[in-house]
């Protein structure tokens, strides 16, 4: 059956059922080896304008067939070579005959390999980095718009002193403002690795060039900005240091604890019936339950997240173990790593924004929780009252430990209502402030001043940094669940 041989063999999950196309792409064999062709178009380019005897025609030719990859052809090479850039050095060639001569002149392999990579590692971090961008915005319209809300704070998944719905989706944006700032970092540290030669000391060009070490200089500056790269790095063994995948895994690895935290809040928040991700009319959340509604997405980025957070230990021990001017132990490695990484950040950042986009709050269930609490928080209060109105602080302590202390025992050992409000008011001592207890007992004045950490937070911190990204917010995701 035609097609059936796909399903016969293994795809990874991340290209054939999450990433999206231009993440799948970036990674993908015909920009790998079409950049290549590009790369080796760069340097025959340079290398005439600096006088080798290199023809338009032979450029015209190499620009011509640049697309036109026989792929069969090249697989045959290799097998028959062992050796993947020769093998397309010779596909390339067959179609170029003028420009076979010439092709890849000078060059070690990693000219090609290394400077592939890190095309795809800075064009990986222009995909991410909107997606970002986006998720952050959908994330600080929801703080904006709950930002009055009272709901429980928790500490230690313990019930706590109030927050708001909105200042509590700012310590998530924190996190990701953080993570947009490191992902901007490393890619705007990324250099290129330039025309170095088979150890790093550029000796071939050296040798092409007859001693000019100013013509070797200026090819490095050529191909380098060909390429897009502002700067090169000035020394390389046969490869770029290796440090800097971890630089840029890192980082990854960073938004991915980000988004596992998120999630799982979400998550928590869902088990309360406070907060819902989206759910589809027709979705099923369970094929026993269909009552259920499981944050499905949220477990997703919560799954791929920790995929995410361990790949970093692959470019560590790889950088670690690199010998001397280079080892190979690093390609196959870095074949798997570097590519699932920027997927897996892909199809996080994906479904966040999906979630982010249509979180549903319930006000309702949030102040029931609240009023359930707020009695035992709002102790402190009404014994300052009780003073205020010639109380003596110590005996209102103890009324109110022992009706605290009954309340809760109605709540814990009786399954009840926390009745405290009810008891204080039944209780003669407490006369003097029953008329204030509404007062002190408002669930807004427990929030302190987080509608202003709120509207300051974004103002100040996140507004400012999604300005350059103001024409890509109009996207919106939808997921193939």
């Amino acid at each position: 059956m035609e097609g059936a041989d796909e399903f016969m063999k293994y795809r990874s999950p991340l290209v054939s059922r999450y990433a999206s196309k231009e993440m799948a792409y970036n990674f993908s064999d015909r920009k790998k080896f079409t950049t290549w062709r590009k790369l080796w178009i760069y340097l025959a380019k340079a290398e005439k304008a600096l006088g080798l005897l290199i023809t338009d025609a032979q450029i015209l030719e190499m620009e011509t067939h640049a697309e036109e990859i026989d792929f069969a052809m090249a697989a045959e090479e290799e097998h028959k070579l062992r050796h993947d850039v020769m093998a397309h050095v010779h596909t390339y060639a067959h179609c170029c005959p003028t420009a076979a001569p010439i092709i890849h002149l000078g060059a070690t392999s990693c000219y090609v390999g290394d400077n592939t990579d890190l095309i795809m590692l800075r064009d990986g971090f222009d995909i991410l980095l909107p997606k970002l961008a986006r998720v952050i915005d959908r994330l600080a319209n929801f703080a904006d718009k709950y930002a009055q809300l009272p709901t429980l704070g928790f500490t230690h998944y313990q019930p706590a002193q109030l927050t708001t719905v909105g200042k509590r989706a700012c310590l998530w944006l924190q996190d990701l403002v953080m993570d947009m700032r490191n992902l901007q970092r490393a890619r705007d540290d990324l250099r290129f690795r330039g025309v170095k030669g088979t150890t790093g000391t550029q000796a071939s060009f050296l040798q092409l060039f007859q001693g000019d070490y100013n013509k070797v200089e200026e090819l490095d500056r050529m191909v380098t900005e060909m390429a897009g790269f502002k700067k090169a790095y000035l020394v390389t063994g046969q490869t770029y240091s290796r440090k800097v995948d971890i630089d840029c895994l890192s980082n990854l690895a960073s938004l991915g604890a980000t988004v596992h935290k998120i999630c799982t809040d979400i998550r928590l928040l869902a088990n309360l019936k406070e907060i819902e991700e989206p759910f589809e009319k027709e979705q099923i959340g369970s094929s026993a339950m269909p009552y259920k509604r499981n944050p499905m997405r949220s477990e997703r980025c919560c799954s791929l997240a920790r995929h995410l957070v361990v790949l970093i230990a692959d470019p560590l021990q790889t950088a670690s173990v690199q010998w001397l001017e280079r080892s190979l132990d690093d390609s196959a490695n870095r074949r798997i790593s570097l590519p699932e990484s920027f997927l897996t950040a892909d199809i996080i950042l994906s479904t966040l924004q999906n979630i982010t986009e249509g979180l549903v709050v319930y006000p309702k269930v949030i102040e029931r929780h609240i009023r359930h609490e707020l009695p035992f928080m709002a102790t402190e209060n009404i014994i300052m009252a009780m003073v205020k109105a010639g109380g003596n602080r110590q005996d209102c302590h103890e009324k109110i430990r022992v009706l605290s202390q009954e309340a809760a025992a109605v709540v814990k050992q009786e399954g009840g209502d926390n009745d405290l409000l009810a008891r204080v008011q039944r209780d003669p001592y407490f006369t003097p402030i029953l008329e204030q207890l509404d007062a002190l007992l408002d669930p807004k004045t427990f929030i302190g001043c987080a509608p202003r950490q709120v509207a300051r937070f974004l103002s100040e911190e996140v507004r400012p940094l999604l300005e350059p990204y103001k024409a890509k917010m109009d996207v919106k995701i939808e997921l193939e669940l």
